[in-house]
């Protein structure tokens, strides 16, 4: 606010005092200037306070008359160029005051002192965005649909203008400013109290760095995800301590690897780090055999090491010619027959576009398909709003840097139990993923399910929680029946139960629950929401196990012992 008003003054300075010059020389005038009394003769001039009051008057087009006698031709004569004067001097003040709301600078530190404002203001937890680009926002939508408030600061001054034309269902306090700056930082609500997490999601991999420093050196104690591309970025964001370092490359890399040596506990992963209540994710099941990969940059680098870990023969296709005697190399870009046939493309199991231009990996997909239609085809799409031309294709396997990065920034923050589950799902069969997926299928058919967690303590379920702390007995069974009707188990599939440091995976309905577990689930928004009521409520808790029907507010158990009494 003191940079605003000190701007206002520094500008309005000249104004001001020629407003302020004109009205001292008007009301000297009058003073000095002789009148007129009723009868003609002369009188003396108008005292100061007469001539302050006709110049407020007069200034303010109130116009009472001439007062306190009619004026002498002399004093009309001067007021008619006292009103000339100060018309002049309010159209420089009003024309200098229009120029100043049109400042860049002024409008600048006008939005930064509602944008504090806001952040102030918030009273619930929330998540600092930095950057909203195509991940940033994704990120937001997911956010804003699970009804999580974040704040925003983007470096573009015309994307955070845009973001007011999205749907959010919550203002989300938006700036334009260079993340980068601590003092920028702070003032999005690093420090806040209600901050649970810091996402460095810019294009830009140094500042997203910077970011991850100023939070481990500002807020300590709070998590922050960052995307990087490079491998040495990712070393020195690792040793700054940042919590969740996201390169999609490498991500996108050990998916598909993933996905050729198991493929239903890849599609697995898929499904619980979707974005809730979108469509399910289609089954990718790459073939093994010779693969050929077009491009050899960063995403390249990390293919061909994720295809190396399996085994997979690989053929690279590069623009210019490399000196690498173990592999096969042809020069060219992919996007004519000759250098894909000279790859053996006719007889080759996959082929991975991986340019940096979407065009480019179309036509390379396009004609790798015309030339062996069996071909299992992977894409990489450098920009989201290329959907509809990759969409059209139908490809087999597609990266979008900036979904897989909003995916994971979402599964690791708003449900850390997630990541640790992730961890020993990596490690299982395709068998026991495949039996899982029938499961989470069952109860959200064709959608992906929200994944949520809930710790029986005091905050989260009070109800079960002082349940279990009486050494009444909780089996996980009676946990999950509906609050609506407790003849009905709510559609959910525990997938998950983390006692102190030990971890029980797809826990069965007969574990018996104490408290403080942590109990990961996967099922519609409605069953996690009527599942929180059922433990946090003690008459729904009661109805739940015992089937007891008490009444709620004061009024009513007032009412109820009343008639309790008449029996």
């Amino acid at each position: 606010m003191d940079s605003v008003i000190f701007l206002m003054l520094r500008r309005m300075r000249a104004p001001l005092i020629v407003l302020i010059a004109i009205y001292a020389i008007s009301m000297l005038g009058l003073a000095l200037i002789p009148g007129v009394d009723a009868n003609g003769r002369p009188a003396p001039p108008m005292s100061f306070f007469h001539a302050f009051y006709f110049v407020s008057y007069t200034a303010t087009t109130i116009g009472f008359g001439e007062i306190p006698n009619a004026f002498s031709d002399a004093q009309r004569m001067w007021t008619v160029l006292c009103i000339y004067l100060t018309v002049v001097g309010w159209t420089y003040s009003i024309v200098t005051l229009l120029g100043l709301l049109q400042d860049k600078g002024f409008q600048a530190a006008f939005a930064k002192i509602r944008f504090a404002r806001a952040v102030r203001r918030l009273g619930e937890p929330f998540y600092l965005i930095c950057g909203c680009g195509e991940t940033g926002t994704l990120i937001g939508n997911a956010l804003d649909r699970i009804g999580t408030r974040f704040v925003v600061v983007e470096l573009s001054e015309h994307r955070v203008q845009e973001l007011d034309l999205l749907e959010w269902r919550a203002d989300a306090p938006a700036l334009a400013g260079d993340a980068r700056e601590p003092a920028l930082l702070k003032l999005a609500g690093l420090t806040h109290p209600k901050c649970r997490g810091v996402l460095a999601v810019t294009n830009n991999e140094e500042a997203n760095l910077a970011v991850a420093i100023a939070v481990r050196l500002l807020r300590p104690d709070v998590p922050v995800l960052a995307r990087a591309r490079s491998e040495s970025v990712s070393a020195n964001m690792a040793s700054f301590g940042t919590d969740h370092v996201i390169n999609p490359f490498r991500r996108f890399a050990d998916q598909l690897a993933l996905a050729v040596r198991a493929p239903d506990v890849f599609r697995l992963e898929q499904l619980l780090t979707g974005i809730p209540g979108e469509a399910a994710p289609e089954p990718h099941r790459p073939p093994r055999g010779d693969w050929i990969v077009c491009g050899y940059g960063r995403f390249g680098h990390a293919i061909v090491a994720a295809l190396d870990s399996e085994a997979q023969p690989v053929t690279l296709i590069t623009p210019e010619p490399l000196a690498m005697p173990d592999r096969r190399c042809i020069t060219g870009i992919g996007t004519e027959a000759e250098p894909l046939l000279a790859a053996g493309v006719d007889t080759a199991s996959g082929i991975v576009a991986g340019t940096d231009n979407d065009v480019n990996n179309l036509s390379i997909a396009v004609t790798a398909r015309e030339l062996n239609p069996a071909i299992f085809v992977v894409m990489r799409q450098n920009h989201a709003s290329n959907s509809a031309l990759f969409d059209a294709f139908v490809g087999d396997f597609a990266l979008v840097p900036s979904r897989l990065i909003a995916q994971e920034c979402l599964a690791t923050l708003t449900t850390p139990l997630l990541s640790i589950f992730l961890e020993h799902v990596r490690r299982q069969e395709n068998a026991w993923a495949a039996q899982l997926i029938a499961r989470i299928e069952a109860v959200c058919p064709a959608r992906v399910p929200d994944i949520r967690s809930i710790t029986f303590n005091i905050s989260e379920a009070r109800a079960a929680y002082l349940h279990l702390m009486a050494d009444a007995p909780l089996t996980l069974a009676e946990a999950l029946r509906d609050s609506a009707d407790r003849s009905v188990d709510l559609p959910l599939v525990p997938l998950m139960l983390r006692r102190a440091k030990n971890v029980m995976l797809l826990p069965s309905p007969q574990t018996r629950l104490v408290a403080s577990d942590a109990l990961l689930l996967a099922g519609p928004r409605g069953a996690h929401t009527r599942l929180q009521l059922a433990l946090q409520n003690a008459n729904a808790f009661d109805y739940v196990q015992h089937g007891r029907n008490a009444p709620g507010g004061w009024i009513w158990r007032a009412r109820a012992a009343r008639q309790a009494q008449r029996k």
